[in-house]
């Protein structure tokens, strides 16, 4: 959110709990009405949400033991995928979500040792890694400029929590893209890889690597921290 005075700040920090009140409560429609299914967390199906964690997971270094922000992780759905993928990998996990009902699904399927999650906007904690999957691309029914400003911060957040970087997906702008001009409701949020890479780039400093070539109308920004997080005050 951009501000300049203490006023604008706390309007800007009203629209963005309003935008996240908004998020919470169209996911937490979803899972009761799909349970804890890809549908549940407005995905089509196993296969898409897998290859999605693929793209997302090339960021770490998986030959040392890291820990992992898994922001907007819903039901848990990337847990068994690392526990698959990456058996060998000792993995310090941290589900955050803004709906309870999504976390108290993923507490029951998948809480243990080094599993754990939390009801939350932004992460509690500095990880090596933070990962994102499908949290920008729906936008609740905002204008585009609102959703954005949503968009920056929640990137600025992921930054500020990821000792080594973080990875997050965006639904890639095409000829043939939903209209964005109704802000009245619920639709995919679409872009192009160059606003958002660039964006990081100038605002975190950040090396990013776009990934873009997985069959899909879509792609993955690989951000990586090329300064020190800053503690918090």
């Amino acid at each position: 959110m951009r501000a300049t005075a203490g006023g604008d700040n706390e309007r800007d920090r009203s629209s963005l709990d309003a935008i996240c009140s908004d998020v919470d409560a169209y996911y937490t429609a979803c899972v009761a009405r799909h349970g804890a299914t890809p549908r549940g967390v407005d995905w089509s199906c196993e296969a898409t949400q897998g290859l999605r964690f693929v793209q997302l997971m090339k960021l770490c270094d998986v030959s040392a033991p890291f820990s992992l922000n898994d922001i907007g992780c819903g039901y848990g759905a990337l847990v068994p995928f690392l526990a698959t993928r990456f058996a060998s990998c000792e993995i310090d996990y941290l589900g955050i979500d803004l709906s309870r009902a999504m976390i108290s699904r993923a507490r029951r399927r998948y809480a243990g040792p080094q599993r754990r999650f939390v009801v939350a906007a932004e992460s509690p904690r500095v990880a090596d890694y933070s990962v994102a999957s499908g949290i920008m691309n729906v936008n609740v029914g905002y204008a585009r400029e609102a959703w954005e400003d949503y968009v920056r911060a929640m990137l600025a957040r992921m930054h500020a929590t990821s000792r080594r970087g973080f990875a997050v997906n965006f639904v890639r702008a095409t000829d043939d893209a939903e209209p964005d001009s109704d802000p009245a409701t619920t639709r995919l949020y679409h872009t192009i890889p160059d606003v958002w890479a660039a964006h990081c780039e100038r605002a975190f400093a950040a090396r990013v690597d776009v990934i873009g070539n997985y069959g899909m109308k879509e792609f993955t920004l690989l951000v990586h921290r090329t300064s020190p997080v800053r503690p918090a005050h």
